[in-house]
């Protein structure tokens, strides 16, 4: 039980770190919070996803289904950190 809240909690951690680094890129257009707030969003996913593993089916393992958004979500980080120079 207390897994499950960690679980939600993460999500619920990520999603907002999504939504306010989206929300400052809008307002300022500094790239580096967009790229920062996508990231954050394939986190969301991924926390998602792992919520869906351990509790909702446990029986199923869906680990690299779950590994996927957080490898692209890294990918874009680094894809904003090294190709976008401003």
């Amino acid at each position: 039980m207390i897994a499950a809240a960690v679980y939600v909690l993460c999500a619920l951690t990520s999603i907002a770190c999504a939504v306010l680094l989206l929300l400052g890129w809008r307002r300022s257009r500094q790239r580096l919070l967009m790229w920062s707030g996508l990231c954050f969003a394939a986190f969301a996913i991924n926390n998602v996803l792992l919520f869906v593993d351990m509790i909702v089916v446990p029986t199923v393992d869906i680990s690299v289904i779950r590994t996927v958004p957080s490898v692209l979500g890294v990918a874009v980080l680094v894809w904003g950190f090294v190709w976008d120079t401003e």
